[in-house]
């Protein structure tokens, strides 16, 4: 309709400009915010005249409409039409458990061992999450007995000391009250995409952000 054509011409008006000011939309799944928040952080101390809206949603946001400058995907490449697709670094993911459940329930010490073991895992049954579809095969859902869809939820979930759960390599091992089980796998995580709108790409703020966070994943691939 002509209404959806206005609102997709001013998103996109609003995001155009010649400098790194004004608001900088950037969405992703919550569970991927660790990745990206001090990035952000960063970003936005180097460039003090912006505003950083960081939008976490199951959703997909519409970049057609100017809803967010850049979105970080994972999972099959973003087929939308309109939208630049690029690939990004892919996150290690490993298996966790707190120090409460370890002292309570011991440390399996190996992938059988797990079977007598508690689980956090999504609700669906059949999620289509890379440690889900792994999860499906060696552990029995009747173990999953926390349960969220949402990935940040998990993560604290495990922190609580509610069963054994997945979340990123380099977040789980920064935490003191964490254990790490196995290590990671690459068929527990998903590869991950940097999306951005063709209108807006080649903008000096779009750019300027991605070419940010490039540089800042190949600094901590190598710390």
């Amino acid at each position: 309709t002509s209404d959806d054509q206005c609102a997709q011409l001013a998103g996109r008006i609003r995001g155009r400009g010649d400098a790194v000011t004004g608001d900088l939309i950037v969405t992703t799944l919550s569970g991927l915010a660790d990745l990206l928040i001090p990035s952000l952080v960063r970003f936005q101390a180097d460039h003090p005249h912006l505003a950083v809206r960081f939008l976490t949603d199951e959703r997909l946001f519409r970049l057609e409409y100017g809803e967010a400058h850049v979105a970080l995907r994972a999972g099959s490449a973003p087929q939308e039409p309109d939208n630049v697709v690029q690939p990004f670094a892919r996150q290690a993911v490993a298996l966790f458990g707190a120090r409460s459940y370890i002292e309570r329930r011991g440390k399996p010490d190996s992938v059988e061992a797990l079977q007598s073991h508690d689980f956090v895992g999504y609700d669906d049954p059949d999620s289509r999450a890379p440690y889900a579809i792994w999860m499906k095969k060696n552990v029995p859902f009747d173990r999953v007995v926390f349960r969220a869809e949402d990935g940040r939820v998990q993560q604290e979930a495990v922190r609580a000391g509610a069963g054994l759960g997945f979340m990123a390599e380099q977040e789980g091992r920064a935490d003191p009250d964490l254990v790490q089980i196995l290590p990671a796998q690459e068929d527990w995580s998903s590869p991950l995409w940097l999306v951005t709108h063709v209108d807006l790409h080649r903008t000096p703020k779009v750019q300027a952000f991605l070419k940010h966070l490039k540089d800042y994943a190949t600094e901590r691939d190598k710390a």
